[in-house]
């Protein structure tokens, strides 16, 4: 399809672009960008549509984006996006701003239960029957000129989710269009939420079989790993494999010979940073038994397993009730973070990942559940 394309490759143009998308009610937004051996995603390409034409921004000729961060974070405009956790990174980074208020056309859909974590090209397909040519997601959006068939393609993209936006927004009810922008807010906040590098250890896998004294030399191995990944801007695998840590942690080699025999520990490693991380794990392990971490909490047993089901079980009938995707309606990690709370004789808390309507909604029924199944065992 023939697509009216506007390149914006100046402050000035920007600038002036911006004031005239913050008097819209929504724009659509995308962005194209690499992120094939850093930490840091770079941007190639930043689209934006009302839904007649695209407008195409360079980001590597733009030194200003202060009107850009601006229009982000005006509440009057709807910013429309889909599947947007990495688009977040890439504004951010770029701006400093994350865009509110946030429509992802991949929850919208799960709402409308057309599909739950559709890919955009099914999307498309799905509600405006197009079938979008493949192939340029993996090419390379920092080559200038870019190609006839990237300059098409990100048009496309942006101009069909903003024609998408409308034909959603169209079937969702009031109630799910707000829902729709509360995930959306959420997204933002998780975005916002950065562990910091002394708490990375809580997620490397197997952690909680560790001791106390190992579980500090695994924090340092992770706090030094995630600050090491953003100074570098290495995918954190590039400066220390994940597959490694707790083979450290747990038997905290004294040599190279040693290190070099650790599970997944690639030899450049070894070579790079060997005699460091060898002295680190010395250094971590001396910690006062004072201030090693908690131990960290087991999986739940085998035996929460019929419980989980029926806590899920809440959640399937509540979206078929709404005619929601069932995914959507609670994450496994809530309702484990629930059952932990008071597992196995309670009392239960309702963890703060069930927030908003799904709080409101089943939260009373879940605690009821766990309570009906603590009287009869």
């Amino acid at each position: 399809m023939a697509i009216e394309i506007q390149w914006v490759g100046d402050d000035a143009s920007l600038a002036q672009h911006c004031a005239a998308w913050r008097a819209l009610p929504y724009v659509a937004l995308d962005t194209e960008f690499m992120r094939v051996d850093t930490f840091y995603p770079i941007a190639g390409l930043v689209q934006v549509s009302e839904g007649e034409r695209a407008y195409l921004i360079d980001p590597l000729l733009i030194s200003d984006w202060t009107p850009f961060a601006e229009l982000l974070q005006d509440p009057q405009v709807v910013k429309v996006l889909h599947a947007c956790s990495e688009d977040l990174e890439v504004f951010h980074r770029l701006t400093g701003s994350l865009p509110s208020p946030l429509f992802d056309t991949q929850l919208a859909a799960g709402y409308l239960n057309i599909g739950f974590s559709m890919g955009y090209s099914r999307l498309v397909q799905s509600v405006l029957d197009i079938e979008l040519p493949k192939g340029e997601t993996r090419s390379d959006w920092l080559q200038r000129p870019l190609s006839d068939t990237q300059v098409s393609y990100a048009a496309e993209d942006v101009v069909h989710l903003a024609v998408i936006y409308r034909h959603l927004k169209d079937k969702l009810s009031a109630d799910k269009y707000q829902w729709v922008i509360e995930d959306g807010a959420e997204l933002v906040c998780q975005m916002r939420r950065e562990v910091p590098p002394e708490l990375a250890y809580r997620e490397a896998k197997l952690a909680w079989k560790l001791s106390r004294q190992q579980l500090a030399v695994l924090r340092a191995l992770c706090a030094w790993r995630e600050r090491q990944a953003r100074a570098r801007n290495q995918p954190r695998n590039r400066v220390l494999r994940e597959n490694s840590l707790w083979p450290l942690a747990r038997t905290q080699p004294d040599n190279l010979v040693s290190l070099a025999r650790i599970e997944d520990m690639h030899p450049r490693t070894v070579r790079q940073d060997g005699e460091f991380l060898l002295q680190l794990i010395r250094d971590a392990a001396a910690t006062p038994a004072s201030e090693w971490p908690e131990a960290l909490p087991e999986p739940l047993p085998l035996e929460a397993t019929g419980l989980l089901k029926k806590l899920r079980s809440i959640g399937l009938r509540e979206g078929e009730r709404l005619d929601i995707a069932p995914e959507l309606m609670m994450r496994k990690k809530t309702l484990e973070a629930l059952l932990k709370s008071g597992y196995p004789n309670g009392p239960y808390q309702l963890p703060e990942s069930l927030k908003g309507w799904r709080r409101e909604l089943m939260g009373q029924a879940l605690l009821d559940c766990l309570a009906g199944a603590g009287e009869s065992a």
